[in-house]
């Protein structure tokens, strides 16, 4: 056995040049010693390319010629990467020097790892979990998504309290280790989400091929979050309500998909009265788009069920300890349970 199998960490940049140094100073120091860095440009207007070329030529430049978002940007990397194990790793991180180091270990004592996600804490607000993936992420019986150490726009300080090694249901994107050998046979990222919800899909196939997600806190990783898109931005809007719909249709098994998807548009319905209510016309259009998507794809999107479906090796029984048999919504604001530690879960 290799003892240090070669990895390879991808990195996507859009338009990211004000991070690339702090970035690669903060790789360089890296000590795990078997890596390959790649970076995917998504046809950025700035130049972080010719800087990238000219300060790190040890760095494997690959250019798109269109925007592919999260989704076919990765891929492109993925489909270069020689790697035993790929990270998927954004442009607005640093890194301890260890950091790799933990997430090859833990794969490398289970065959069954499929992915892996360091601790992400915020680069702005030192000592807080970072929005995007804190200590590992879940979803509750209807889809919705949430974090140990952030429940919606509640993010915890970080004092240790989630730095035990577990199981989970989905890993960020932001710092995504995978096994190749697992997306080889479950499938990489699914271009149709462009970004947002693409990792929660390919987590939920790796479960539904057998493998198990983890989070590994004694690996670190600070994250700037939301470079790429504010929260309030349109698009965001949008692909959260289109992707997280998409997702159900795609992994849900058949006797629950009618109900969480009926009880899903119930909750879109309250939510676009609420932003009626507060005069958010944004977040109306968003909601309504999405839904129009959804509804004029549904042919698309029962082809690309019919095909997990048929794939999948485990039955959802493996992996239910890992969904919240309760509502995150109604625990969160109507009983105002705003840590994750306060669900008992």
């Amino acid at each position: 056995m290799n003892p240090s199998p070669l990895v390879s960490v991808v990195i996507l940049n859009y338009n990211g040049k004000k991070f690339i140094k702090s970035l690669f100073d903060s790789l360089s120091k890296t000590t795990y010693p078997s890596v390959e860095w790649i970076m995917v440009d998504n046809a950025s207007m700035d130049d972080s390319v010719a800087y990238t070329e000219q300060h790190y030529p040890q760095v494997m430049l690959i250019r798109s010629d269109a925007n592919l978002g999260y989704t076919g940007g990765n891929n492109l990397g993925i489909a270069a990467a020689q790697g035993k194990y790929i990270v998927l790793l954004n442009n607005d991180v640093e890194v301890a020097p260890d950091w790799l180091d933990h997430l090859v270990n833990e794969a490398e004592k289970d065959e069954t790892v499929g992915a892996l996600q360091p601790k992400l804490q915020s680069m702005i607000n030192r000592g807080y979990f970072e929005y995007a993936g804190a200590s590992g992420g879940f979803i509750d019986q209807w889809g919705f998504a949430f974090l140990r150490g952030r429940m919606f726009d509640t993010i915890e300080t970080d004092r240790g309290q989630y730095d035990d090694i577990r199981e989970i249901f989905w890993a960020s994107g932001a710092a995504l280790f995978l096994r190749r050998s697992a997306l080889d046979e479950a499938g990489t990222l699914d271009e149709t989400f462009f970004m947002h919800y693409e990792e929660i899909d390919l987590c939920w196939r790796l479960h539904l091929h057998g493998y198990i997600v983890k989070v590994i806190p004694q690996s670190n990783v600070l994250h700037y979050v939301s470079a790429s898109l504010p929260a309030a931005d349109f698009k965001k809007l949008y692909w959260n309500h289109r992707n997280s719909l998409i997702l159900l249709i795609k992994n849900l098994p058949a006797r629950r998909l009618f109900l969480t998807l009926l009880q899903r548009f119930i909750l879109d319905g309250i939510a676009g009265i609420h932003a009626l209510v507060q005069f958010e016309p944004m977040r109306i259009v968003a909601i309504l788009n999405a839904h129009f998507w959804v509804y004029a794809h549904a042919l698309v999107l029962l082809k690309k069920r019919r095909l997990v479906q048929i794939n999948r090796k485990v039955t959802d029984a493996q992996f239910r300890h890992l969904i919240y048999p309760k509502s995150i919504v109604f625990d969160y604001f109507l009983k105002k349970k705003k840590e994750f530690h306060t669900l008992g879960f």
